[in-house]
């Protein structure tokens, strides 16, 4: 329970009426509940989308839970995607990624691929089926989060300081397992069979944008943890209906 607790304290900004010890080898052991913070985000999005219905024009209801998305986790891996854009466009060695990605300015680029984020996520959750809807968003954040660990388990960090640095220094192959497993088992209760392969492209190509990053920049960051979750979240939007067949 203190490891979910410290997982949802740093994932969302959700307030809680209560505090719990942390110390810096739980960052790494929280990232194990990750998917179950995604799983209540999730939840979240479907029991206002199921508020929504009849109510609010569908185009409106869509957008708005692509902003409370946002809200509730702070815009925290929005940070990361813009960053890694801006970094992306930089020209020069790894250290001027690295800084640019630190510079706590949005440069053009960042914007650019914040919109096209921003808009392929609603025009994922705009084209959904009624039949699938529920299950895509309770489902698309958890998977988002299993990502966030697998990027973290075995990488090299790019920095020696920092929260991603924490993260990546103290989580494991049991987190790692149990991330993957509470992430199958949810998404084929819902989905079924199929999920599985879903999941298992969406770890590869996690597993190649980690490569990536470390032949590039020498190691992952924050920054990137955030950046990778991003994309996770817009493909399984994408590819949900594709391999659940339930167009």
């Amino acid at each position: 329970m203190r490891l979910f607790v410290i997982a949802f304290q740093f994932l969302t900004i959700v307030p809680l009426p209560f505090q719990v010890r942390c110390e810096e080898r739980d960052l790494g052991r929280s990232m194990a509940l990750f998917p179950l913070v995604g799983l209540a985000l999730g939840g979240m999005l479907a029991g206002v989308d199921f508020l929504f219905a009849g109510r609010v024009a569908a185009e409106v209801g869509d957008l708005l839970l692509v902003t409370l998305l946002s809200l509730i986790t702070g815009a925290l891996h929005l940070d990361g995607l813009a960053d890694v854009c801006d970094g992306f466009a930089a020209r020069g060695p790894k250290e001027r990624f690295l800084a640019v990605m630190k510079d706590s300015r949005v440069g053009a680029v960042g914007v650019v691929g914040l919109i096209l984020g921003i808009g392929l996520k609603y025009q994922a959750i705009h084209a959904l089926s009624p039949a699938l809807k529920w299950q895509t968003l309770l489902l698309f954040p958890m998977a988002a989060r299993c990502a966030q660990v697998v990027t973290a388990v075995g990488a090299r960090t790019a920095r020696t300081e920092g929260l991603g640095a924490a993260f990546v220094n103290g989580v494991g192959p049991l987190q790692l397992m149990a991330a993957l497993l509470l992430t199958g088992v949810a998404g084929c209760a819902l989905l079924g069979p199929s999920w599985l392969a879903l999941l298992l492209v969406l770890s590869l190509c996690t597993f190649g944008c980690r490569r990536y990053f470390e032949q590039r920049l020498d190691g992952v960051t924050g920054d990137i943890i955030g950046f990778v979750s991003e994309l996770n979240e817009i493909t399984a939007l994408i590819l949900i209906p594709v391999f659940c067949g339930r167009i």
